[in-house]
């Protein structure tokens, strides 16, 4: 059967009816160790760190086109698979995987919502023995959109049309806890701790749209503007730029590096 259409946040009992139809790829980032002991009946383990590149000091970069064609190609995704991704952690990973494919130019993607919690928590079949890909051939077409470096962030900075929303603890934002060569934020930046929207009362599936608009509204983050995500190295903040997708803000960035980068470059002001 083939895969219906999806939403972009699948809660764990579409998931489950979905379970077998054609050209739908369950993708697990959770530890090894809890791949191993469960995971959603046919679930392929992905690595984290193989969707992303490093060049120290900066961390989280985006991988080159060949690296991420040869992981999606061996992962099993093509143009018609639809992806689901899950892990162990509230959504940080499975974001990050689904932005990253996004970048590369494959938009049929899922995030379950609560990831393996809501599933096992939920009474949802496990599945203990290891799934083997079937490697497939992804076709890689580079979307310029959702991704943005430094350069572009110094032009947007101090206008009316645009709001950086850092994802990051506060006291990373307000530089007592320093994790690059300076401490601080981008100037203008507002922050959100990234787990602020997960509700650990409902399996950590994300807040409802009314909770997150509520916490949204007051930092100047509405969906008439252009919105740019980072944390460290926009993994925490992926599940942000996923949060505002789903609450529909149609133009949301993110900054692959983030603080690593910015908060490694002494020509770049800092607050």
């Amino acid at each position: 059967m083939n895969t219906p259409t999806l939403p972009l946040v699948i809660e764990p009992d579409v998931l489950e009816e979905s379970l077998g139809y054609d050209n739908l790829l369950i993708v697990d980032l959770s530890r090894p160790e809890n791949y191993r002991k469960m995971h959603v009946p046919g679930a392929v383990h992905l690595e984290y760190p193989q969707i992303i590149a490093i060049s120290k000091p900066v961390m989280g970069l985006v991988p080159d086109d060949a690296t991420l064609t040869r992981v999606f190609s061996a992962l099993g995704i093509d143009e018609r698979t639809h992806v689901v991704a899950y892990d162990d952690e509230g959504g940080g990973r499975a974001a990050r995987l689904l932005w990253t494919l996004e970048v590369a130019g494959h938009k049929q993607y899922s995030l379950l919502n609560g990831g393996l919690h809501a599933w096992v928590n939920e009474g949802h079949p496990l599945e203990t023995s290891a799934a083997t890909p079937t490697a497939k051939k992804f076709q890689l077409r580079r979307n310029p959109a959702p991704l943005v470096d430094s350069a572009y962030i110094s032009t947007r900075l101090g206008s009316d049309d645009c709001r950086l929303l850092d994802a990051r603890s506060p006291d990373e934002y307000n530089g007592i806890k320093k994790y690059a060569e300076r401490a601080g934020h981008i100037p203008g930046a507002v922050n959100l701790e990234w787990t602020q929207a997960i509700d650990p009362t409902r399996n950590m599936r994300l807040r409802t749209n009314e909770e997150l608009t509520a916490l949204l509204s007051p930092l100047g983050i509405t969906a008439d503007k252009e919105v740019i995500t980072y944390c460290q190295t926009h993994h925490r903040s992926a599940h942000t730029y996923f949060m505002l997708r789903q609450l529909g803000f149609d133009n949301v960035k993110g900054y692959a590096g983030s603080w690593s980068d910015w908060g490694n470059n002494p020509d770049l002001p800092v607050e």
